[in-house]
């Protein structure tokens, strides 16, 4: 799964702790999380989408197969 996770986190000039504090995460899971290693539950892609007032859909995007 694609996710624009790091774009938003850094027009808000958040570090990865910054963000994993927000979201009650570890740093690691944001960057799992930026980096396409790890796909958040839903709960957590519903908190990250409303942390940024999005959606989900302008967060993650499917990735082709």
């Amino acid at each position: 799964m694609n996710n624009r996770l790091k774009v938003l986190r850094a027009e808000r000039n958040w570090s990865q702790a910054d963000l994993a504090q927000r979201l009650d995460v570890s740093r690691q899971s944001v960057n799992a999380i930026e980096t396409g290693k790890y796909d958040p539950s839903l709960p957590l892609a519903f908190r990250i989408a409303r942390l940024f007032d999005l959606t989900i859909e302008q967060v993650f995007m499917d990735a082709p197969d």
